[in-house]
């Protein structure tokens, strides 16, 4: 299958200098990830690591837009409005991808340049090796389309200093390549202007040294200033009390992000904080990945999300009419609707085992 745009296949994978190359390669859609593109990553990766002439991964997006916007939003849709089960097959073999990806025996180099979103972190914040630069701008918008993160997003969101990761899922918040390395999304900083010599550097010599002759010191994060007012306003049991603790902070920053958090699907916000807290006390991520299957597919029959995509990408009114419309009408027994069990359908990661290491 190839973009009709470009003629070209929607993702290119290669070997150059030792280094297994995956280049996401639909730029006009800012390589928003399909199903094909994941088919062709999982045996790539799964060939690379067997494979004694490639020392590291590196995935890079082409265009100049970013790394990956994140999953194809359209076609989640009219498979949401069909009744289909696309999505579900295609969530459930990313997420495979998302855990191989985190548990990857080599260096895998993920250049996080640009805008990347959702599925788009899913490919790139597992990795071992992450980089972001002053062009980066990544987030997981999920609440705004009445979703909930996924990719196993809610384990890197759980797992930030503090509640940040509350904040910015709840908020739908754009981190900064300051802001990612801060809230372990990312790990080292290189200008834009340095990224093409750290790629070929990777062909030349080792990961360690190409990060060496690129890197520079990191922004300092403007969230990690915050978290004062952020752990005291998001550390709070409910959405609602959540809400009303931002208010009556007298934070300029806080009342904005009332507002945004208000102006989400209030059932997915429901959702992802449930999402989150079970999250913070996981073992593993692949339990995490399990979890976020389960509410991943009750979201598809959920009347929020194809509201929310309608409202954000298909008719772009951005007046979405959530379903119920406020978080007071949200119930703690329709928030566990979304982590019932799926039988024969569970996604069934289970953590691999070291000798001697307990994960």
């Amino acid at each position: 299958m190839t973009d009709a745009a470009t003629a070209e296949p929607e993702v290119l994978i290669g070997k150059h200098g030792g280094v297994g190359r995956i280049v996401l390669n639909r730029p006009k859609a800012i390589n928003a990830l399909n199903h094909t593109m994941v088919a062709r990553i999982a045996p790539a990766l799964a060939e690379w690591a067997g494979d004694d002439e490639v020392r590291a991964v590196l995935i890079t997006g082409a265009g100049e837009r970013g790394l990956c916007a994140g999953g194809d939003i359209v076609s989640i849709y009219h498979d949401a409005k069909e009744g289909g089960t696309g999505s579900r097959e295609f969530w459930r073999d990313e997420y495979l991808l998302n855990a191989a990806i985190a548990n990857y025996p080599k260096p895998y180099v993920a250049i996080m340049d640009g805008i990347v979103m959702g599925g788009g972190v899913g490919v790139s914040a597992h990795g071992s090796v992450r980089v972001v630069t002053e062009r980066s701008m990544i987030g997981m918008p999920e609440t705004g389309i009445g979703f909930v993160p996924d990719v196993g997003g809610t384990y890197l969101l759980a797992r930030t200093p503090g509640e940040l990761g509350t904040h910015i899922a709840l908020t739908t918040a754009r981190l900064s390549a300051g802001d990612a390395i801060a809230c372990g999304f990312a790990d080292h900083y290189i200008p834009s202007g340095k990224i093409d010599a750290f790629v070929e550097a990777l062909a030349t010599s080792s990961v360690e040294e190409a990060l060496a002759a690129c890197t520079e010191p990191a922004p300092e994060s403007d969230l990690l200033a915050q978290q004062d007012w952020i752990d005291a306003a998001y550390s709070a049991d409910s959405v609602a009390e959540i809400v009303a603790r931002l208010q009556a902070s007298g934070v300029p920053e806080a009342a904005k992000a009332a507002e945004q958090v208000l102006a989400k699907s209030p059932t997915a916000c429901a959702v992802t904080l449930a999402s989150l807290r079970r999250a913070r006390v996981a073992g593993s991520l692949e339990e995490v990945l399990n979890e976020e299957f389960r509410v991943s597919v009750a979201c598809l029959g959920s009347a929020d999300l194809v509201e929310g995509i309608r409202a954000q990408v298909v008719d772009k009114d951005r007046n979405p009419h959530w379903s119920p419309a406020t978080i007071d009408e949200v119930t703690d027994a329709t928030v566990a609707t979304f982590f019932a069990p799926l039988g024969d359908l569970e996604l069934g990661l289970t953590a691999p085992t070291t000798t001697g290491d307990q994960q």
